[in-house]
């Protein structure tokens, strides 16, 4: 089939919606299909500058990647997404599914102008849609009564976990299957021999947590003498975030936005991922793309990383609670052979529940009965 998978945010900034698309498209190149994916880019110039604070990826789009608009950053659920709500986006999506002629369209959080309601406006074949975001999700309030009715077009529903079900269905009633995020799986990963690095990977949403875990770092740096690698936090903004809980940079080291294969790296070298998000997360992609490679995790206990976690693959600690943190980190890391089995675990874990092999499978079939 010539599948289009169609994102509301753009390609220039990282995020977890985003990096779902292309390697979900990645998977199913793998089957034979012809894939598009349709989102926002943000060019490098003046106009990115003074609209995006942060920084971002500019540069060449894959060929893949058909661009239609440029994006704002629009709070939402507690994040900072940066959505394309340009006045030509609709026309641009009239034209590029006239040109394409695509057999099925995947749309990622549906709901969400401009780019998924002109498709779902326009488009003339079958559609999917998955759901990822989990929470109170109050902007829908507006958007089922503005734009709500266009629903009723979608004809394959999922779900990346039962949180992200249940907050759909609270505004969309209906049948949703639950398909979790994939994760690349590195061919080997060993979780000996690391360096004493631990790594946390999020944008800089207060939702993610940084700010505790920096409240905890001076604590955790005392005790182990780890370095602190930060990925995909801006370096502007971390380095506001510090000055302003005053705590020293020492042993940090502030990444930002890396390439997927720099990530992998980091990961497949460190000794744990910290995860010490507040809520608002629906599945915990973070923690499966530390246990591909073989990396264990210590994350606040909140649904969405609840569900993926288990006490073989890493520690669940309270959100919010600095000094637990603190604890959760330095036993893990003190103890080598407790980190190397959980490592180990997770590893196994993410090889059986969320290869994109088989998640690449399971839509491969959802996309047969939506077309049949």
């Amino acid at each position: 089939m010539k599948i289009g998978i169609v994102v509301p945010f753009s390609w220039s900034y990282w995020g977890g919606v985003i990096e779902h698309a292309e390697h979900q498209a990645d998977a199913l190149e793998t089957l034979g299909h012809d894939v598009r994916i349709i989102c926002g880019h943000d060019p490098p110039g003046i106009k990115t500058k003074l609209f995006h604070p942060r920084t971002g990826r500019h540069g060449s789009l894959p060929a893949r990647v058909i661009p239609v608009g440029r994006s704002v950053v629009v709070p939402a659920n507690g994040s900072l997404p940066n959505i394309i709500l340009s006045v030509p986006t609709s026309r641009r999506i009239r034209r590029a599914l006239e040109r394409e002629r695509f057999d099925v369209l995947h749309l990622h959080e549906p709901m969400t102008p401009a780019i998924c309601v002109a498709t779902l406006a326009a488009a003339r074949c079958p559609l999917v849609a998955t759901w990822h975001a989990a929470g109170k999700l109050g902007w829908m309030k507006m958007g089922v009564h503005m734009w709500g009715f266009l629903i009723d077009r979608i004809d394959e529903r999922i779900a990346v976990s039962e949180q992200a079900r249940a907050t759909a269905a609270r505004w969309l009633p209906g049948d949703y299957e639950v398909i979790p995020n994939g994760v690349v799986i590195p061919p080997a990963a060993d979780p000996a021999d690391r360096q004493n690095h631990l790594v946390f990977i999020g944008r800089h949403d207060p939702r993610k947590g940084l700010a505790v875990l920096l409240r905890a770092w001076s604590e955790i740096r005392r005790r182990t003498g780890a370095r602190l690698r930060l990925i995909g936090t801006d370096p502007l903004q971390a380095r506001l975030l510090l000055t302003r809980l005053r705590v020293s940079d020492d042993g940090i080291d502030i990444l930002g936005i890396v390439h997927e294969s720099v990530l992998t790296d980091e990961l497949l070298g460190a000794k744990a991922l910290i995860a010490p998000s507040l809520g608002g997360e629906s599945f915990g992609m973070v923690l499966t793309r530390a246990f591909a490679c073989a990396t264990p995790a210590v994350a606040s206990d909140i649904p969405g990383y609840a569900a993926v976690m288990t006490g073989e693959t890493g520690v669940l600690v309270p959100p919010g609670d600095v000094r637990a943190l603190a604890d959760g980190v330095v036993e893990l890391v003190e103890d080598e052979g407790r980190r190397q089995a959980q490592g180990a675990a997770g590893r196994r874990l993410a090889t059986e529940r969320y290869s994109w092999e088989d998640v690449g499978r399971r839509l491969d079939a959802v996309y047969a009965r939506a077309v049949a």
